[in-house]
C-alpha cells in the first residue's frame, strides 16, 4: 500500500508559434494548472517540454513523443492538432523505508501506467472540444475568434474539470473509452427504435437522438467517436451528479411527477425544472469528421430511461416546444421501459467471487462488456486486484504494438502471477478478450478449456471465427 496516491502535478496547453521570438516565451502558454504556479516557472517547464519533444523527433522523424520518465513523476504529451501541445505531469505514488535510521521514500513505479495517463489526456481534450469546439474552431469564431477566447475558453473550462479527474481509480477502461450496450431481442429494439424515428420526426429541430437504460446504450444517432465522448460525460458526469440531487432526503423519489404535468415521471435533466424556468443548454460540438457543427444537448430521464436529443442550436427552444416535448416523452418512455425492463430480467446473470471475469473490447463498434468493473464511473467498483488490471493493461499496450504489427493482428498471452492469478489475453480482428481466473493447481490446458468455455458462453462465437 503507497503513502501517497497518483497526483496531477502539471497539465498545460502551449503553442510554439506564438513566442517566436526572445522574450515572447509568455506568449505560448495557452493554459497552466495549478494555476497560482509563477511565470517564470511554467515558461521553464513548458520550454523542457518543448526541447523533449524535438529532441525525441531527431530519432524518429515524423514519430511524436509520447511520454517520459523520471524517478518522481510520468511526463505525457499529446498533439490535438497542428501546433498545438497539451502535456500532464503525473506524480508517481510512494512508500516510506526507513535504513540505517533514515527514512527514504521508494517510489512504486508501476503502478501508474504511461498508457492510461495518455488515454486520460486525450480524453480531457475530447470532453473540451465536445463542449467548447476545436481549437481552430475557437479560434475562427465569426467577429470574436482570438487567442484571448481561447485562453478564456481553456480557463473556464479545465479550471473545474481537472478537479474532477480521478487518477487512483483509472484502468484499462480510460484506454479503451468504449460504449456498454444494452443486448435486447428484436422486438424489443425495433420499438426503441420505432420510438426513436418518431421523436425525430415529429420534432423537426431534433437532429440526432440517443437512447440509455441504466448506463448501458441501447440506440445512438451519433458516429460512434462522437456516442463515446457524450456517453462518457453522461454515465461518468451528468447522471451520477442528477441521481445524487435526487437522492439528498432520502431515497430516490421515482414516484415524483413531471415539472409539467402529474401524468408521468419524467423529467428533463438539462432543460427546464419547471414550466416556467427555462435554463440555458449544454451546447456540443460534433461531426468533426466531416464538418463540425454546434448542437443543444437536452438530456430526459424516466424511471431508469435516458433519452438524449440533440437540438438545432440556430433556434433556442422555447417553453412550447418543452411542454410538447414532455407530453411526447414521458407517457410513451414510461410504457417502453416496462418492456426494457423485462428483457433485461431474462438475462440478468448473477455473478460471484468465485466466477471468472473477463473484459471484451471491440475497436470496430467500440462496444466493451466487463463483469471485472461493477460499473464505469471510475469508483474502484472491481473485483480484481490493481496488479490484474495493471498486467492488463501492459497486455493491451503489447498488443497495439506486437501483434498488430508482427502476428497478423491475432495473438494469445497467458499470464500466472505470484498470487495465484491467472490472466489469459487474446487479440483477434481488432477484438480482445481478457480472461482473470485463480486457480491455484490449475494447468494451462485447463486454463484453455476454460477460456474456451467462457467464448463461447458469453461472446456466443462472435470473437474467433
Amino acid at each position: 500500500m503507497s503513502d501517497s496516491e497518483v497526483t496531477l502535478q502539471h497539465f498545460y496547453v502551449f503553442n510554439s508559434t506564438y513566442a517566436e521570438k526572445e522574450g515572447e516565451e509568455k506568449n505560448k502558454i495557452l493554459y497552466y494548472h495549478p494555476p497560482k504556479t509563477d511565470v517564470d516557472t511554467q515558461i521553464k517547464n513548458i520550454g523542457l517540454s518543448e526541447a523533449i519533444i524535438k529532441f525525441t523527433e531527431s530519432f524518429n522523424p515524423g514519430q511524436k513523443c509520447d511520454y517520459c520518465h523520471t524517478q518522481k513523476t510520468r511526463q505525457v504529451y499529446y498533439q490535438p492538432e497542428p501546433e498545438f501541445w497539451m502535456v500532464m505531469t503525473v506524480g508517481v505514488p510512494f512508500v516510506m523505508k526507513e535504513k540505517d535510521g533514515n527514512k527514504y521514500p521508494e517510489y512504486q513505479y508501476d503502478e501508474v501506467s504511461s498508457s492510461v495517463c495518455q488515454a486520460i489526456l486525450k480524453q480531457t481534450y475530447a470532453i473540451f472540444r465536445l463542449f467548447m469546439g476545436s481549437f481552430e474552431t475557437i479560434l475562427n469564431e465569426p467577429d470574436c475568434g482570438s487567442v484571448i477566447l481561447l485562453k478564456h475558453k481553456l480557463d473556464h473550462f479545465y479550471s473545474w474539470y481537472l478537479l474532477s479527474l480521478k487518477l487512483n481509480n483509472s484502468d484499462i477502461l480510460d484506454i479503451f473509452q468504449g460504449l456498454q450496450f444494452l443486448p435486447l431481442d428484436k422486438a424489443t429494439f425495433l420499438r426503441v427504435q420505432c420510438f426513436m424515428n418518431l421523436l425525430e420526426a415529429t420534432f423537426p429541430l431534433v437532429k440526432y437522438t440517443a437512447f440509455l437504460y441504466n448506463d448501458q446504450l441501447v440506440w445512438s444517432g451519433l458516429e460512434p467517436d462522437d456516442m463515446r465522448v457524450v456517453y462518457n460525460y453522461l454515465v461518468s458526469t451528468l447522471l451520477p451528479a442528477y441521481l445524487e440531487k435526487e437522492l439528498e432526503g432520502g431515497s430516490i423519489p421515482r414516484n415524483s411527477s413531471s415539472a409539467f404535468t402529474a401524468a408521468h415521471y419524467g423529467k428533463f435533466v438539462t432543460g427546464p425544472s419547471s414550466v416556467n424556468d427555462v435554463k440555458k443548454l449544454p451546447k456540443v460540438f460534433i461531426n468533426y469528421s466531416t464538418k463540425p457543427v454546434s448542437l443543444y444537448l437536452i438530456v430526459y430521464r424516466a424511471l431508469s430511461a435516458t433519452v438524449c436529443l440533440f437540438v438545432d442550436s440556430k433556434t433556442s427552444p422555447l417553453p412550447e416546444f418543452y411542454k410538447s416535448l414532455d407530453a411526447f416523452l414521458g407517457p410513451q418512455l414510461t410504457t417502453l421501459v416496462s418492456s426494457v425492463a423485462d428483457q433485461c430480467a431474462k438475462h440478468v446473470a448473477i455473478s460471484s467471487e468465485s466466477n471468472p471475469k473477463y473484459l471484451y473490447f471491440n475497436k470496430l463498434n467500440l462496444a466493451y462488456k466487463s463483469t471485472i468493473h461493477f460499473d464505469n464511473r471510475r469508483c474502484s467498483n472491481v473485483l480484481t486486484t490493481p496488479e490484474v488490471l495493471r498486467i492488463i493493461t501492459d497486455i493491451n499496450s503489447d498488443a497495439n504494438r506486437l501483434y498488430i504489427r508482427r502476428m497478423n493482428e491475432t495473438g494469445e498471452v497467458v499470464i500466472k502471477t505470484m498470487s495465484d492469478y491467472w490472466i489469459v489475453g487474446k487479440v483477434s480482428n481488432l477484438r480482445e478478450f481478457y480472461v482473470v481466473l485463480q486457480q491455484k493447481n490449475a494447468s494451462i490446458i485447463e486454463i484453455d478449456d476454460e477460456v474456451k468455455r467462457l467464448c463461447e458462453q458469453q461472446l456466443k462465437s462472435i470473437f474467433f471465427d
